[in-house]
């Protein structure tokens, strides 16, 4: 073999390890912080593992999964995911197009509405709550002032005492907070419709229902499935809201609360190893969708 075909050689060598060595600091990171602890996660799911025994460590397979599926308590957990996420899910879809809608809208000072409409999105989810705890308190809450003053109650409501009025309050917090995404995320698929369709509609004597119906609804659809795929993982996982408004109480509590509670209140680490997996399984399918929505081509 030549010099000349050695040095060919070498540097093609090179051009193919190259990306792999920059690769390289990534795949570390992510096999420190990412796949080694969901590793860690699924084998502590698989045993007996108490801090209060902590002498009594040892595998029971999917004892912890089974015991999880048979507890009360897990299914009524679920009852609150599920009644939050077909909350969130619903309203969001409608206020976040409707926001969207109005953001469209070419007017002087519409970077200043857009900069508001996102500010529920950039304060962190706890101030979220609290803020609206604030309005929904019994005591010294704006909404029962503002009731009180109307002559609509007789005396204050306790938004935060029951289970189902406590729910829907946590509901507003997310979707308060989840509406601005979906509205951003919808407004970047309006844009994306090119105008020359809009002229071709009205050109033919399209009507604005007709225009709505079969060119942008249709259009922004994939936007709208992103938007809707991303609010049902943030609406498994609420947490903060739920804490600022009723605290670690089992009133309110969802699947991820119960997984908490269940491995630092209760220092059962393999029962809420396995709770957590329950909770990322969920979340793993709403991700394959979110996934699935990012790569689906929009043809005009």
């Amino acid at each position: 073999m030549s010099a000349q075909q050695t040095a060919e050689s070498t540097n093609t060598m090179k051009k193919k390890i190259l990306p792999y060595l920059l690769l390289t600091p990534m795949i570390l990171i992510m096999g420190v912080l990412v796949y080694y602890p969901i590793l860690a996660t699924f084998s502590y799911s698989l045993k007996k593992w108490k801090l209060t025994a902590p002498a009594d460590i040892h595998f029971i397979g999917l004892k912890n999964y089974i015991d999880i599926l048979q507890s009360e308590s897990f299914w009524y957990s679920m009852e609150n995911t599920l009644f939050i996420l077909v909350m969130v899910v619903v309203f969001t879809t409608i206020c976040g197009c409707m926001v969207a809608m109005f953001l469209n809208i070419d007017v002087r000072g519409s970077g200043i509405l857009m900069a508001l409409s996102i500010l529920p999105w950039a304060l962190p989810p706890y101030v979220n709550g609290v803020l609206w705890k604030f309005v929904f308190f019994s005591g010294y809450g704006f909404l029962n002032k503002l009731l009180l003053g109307m002559g609509l109650i007789s005396h204050p409501i306790e938004f935060l005492s029951a289970r189902w009025t406590l729910l829907l309050v946590v509901s507003i917090v997310v979707i308060w907070r989840s509406t601005p995404f979906m509205a951003l995320v919808c407004l970047a698929g309006r844009r994306s419709i090119p105008s020359q369709i809009y002229e071709a509609a009205r050109g033919d004597g399209a009507t604005r229902t007709a225009t709505f119906r079969y060119i942008t609804a249709p259009l922004m659809l994939p936007f709208v499935g992103v938007g809707l795929t991303s609010t049902s993982v943030t609406a498994i996982n609420v947490f903060d809201e739920i804490v600022s408004l009723s605290g670690y109480s089992d009133l309110g509590k969802n699947i991820l609360m119960e997984s908490y509670l269940t491995t630092f209140e209760f220092l059962n680490f393999g029962k809420g190893a396995a709770m957590t997996y329950l909770v990322m399984f969920c979340a793993l399918i709403l991700g394959v969708l979110y996934l699935r929505s990012l790569n689906k081509e929009v043809e005009y």
